[in-house]
């Protein structure tokens, strides 16, 4: 298959700016419905992606997402929820984003087309081979994310890669690829749209699985999330009600005196 820059194409609307705010949102919405369709037919090869992800873990290995701009954003997200809600250390998955955590909320000029920048980064974390790292981007040849998924290789890493067009440098270079074809945006050019959703869909994916496959969830419930407000102590208090069928009061007390719902339940001789 020849390379088609996809999430670059013509929009397939046109006058924008005559439609009406109905006609705008059922159009993005539309548009919006082939995204999961498009992540569906990938799951096989996010598969292959976290089995080889979970073995690393399990040796002690970290997850790192590398991007620039919004791809870069959405994986400082995935990376930041994970403590709270697995209860895994702060860097057990760590976001890097061009440009430095500045680039969060304000745009770098020029970070992402350093191509050396990445290996850098990631090797301020004292990277090592047990070390998985993600290059995420929508177009697949951020000069960036290509120079270091292309380090890593060389240092003996898995890579993985998710971009929005097949063929692309990033869809080639990395080890395991991850490439939904969400086909053009509804504004031309906007990959915070349908590429961003279907980059954010994959990343939820491979790190809710990769946790429940390293046993920090029972049943359906995140037994070692973070107690750290009061929602949280309620939710923690409800899964400990449920579990073992005890009133409010009884739960909570006892989710205070242990500090996590996994440790009531083992407790009790639940899990």
């Amino acid at each position: 298959m020849a390379f088609k820059n996809i999430t670059e194409q013509e929009s397939l609307y046109n006058d924008l700016e005559k439609m009406t705010t109905k006609e705008l949102l059922t159009a993005i919405n539309q548009e919006d419905q082939k995204v999961a369709l498009a992540v569906q037919k990938i799951t096989p090869q996010i598969e292959l992606f976290v089995e080889a992800l979970v073995e690393k873990m399990k040796q002690g290995g970290r997850l790192f997402y590398i991007g620039a701009g919004t791809s870069g954003r959405l994986g400082i997200l995935d990376a930041s929820e994970c403590p709270p809600t697995f209860g895994v250390a702060p860097g057990t998955v760590i976001g890097i984003i061009a440009g430095g955590d500045h680039a969060i909320r304000h745009a770098v000029e020029n970070a992402e087309d350093d191509t050396q920048q990445a290996i850098k980064d990631l090797n301020n974390h004292q990277l090592t081979t047990k070390d998985v790292v993600v290059g995420i981007a929508a177009s697949g040849k951020t000069p960036y994310v290509l120079g270091g998924i292309e380090a890593c290789n060389n240092l003996g890493l898995i890579t993985g890669g998710i971009s929005c067009n097949p063929e692309s440098a990033l869809d080639t270079a990395a080890q395991f690829s991850m490439t939904p074809v969400v086909g053009p945006e509804f504004l031309t050019g906007s990959s915070r749209m349908k590429a961003g959703t279907a980059q954010k869909m994959i990343l939820n994916m491979i790190t809710t699985t990769a946790m429940i496959k390293l046993g920090h969830v029972v049943g359906n419930k995140m037994v070692d999330m973070q107690l750290s407000n009061d929602k949280l102590v309620d939710r923690g208090t409800r899964m400990i009600m449920e579990s073992a069928l005890l009133d409010y009061e009884t739960a909570k007390s006892l989710l205070q005196k242990y500090g996590s719902v996994r440790q009531v339940l083992n407790h009790i001789g639940i899990c």
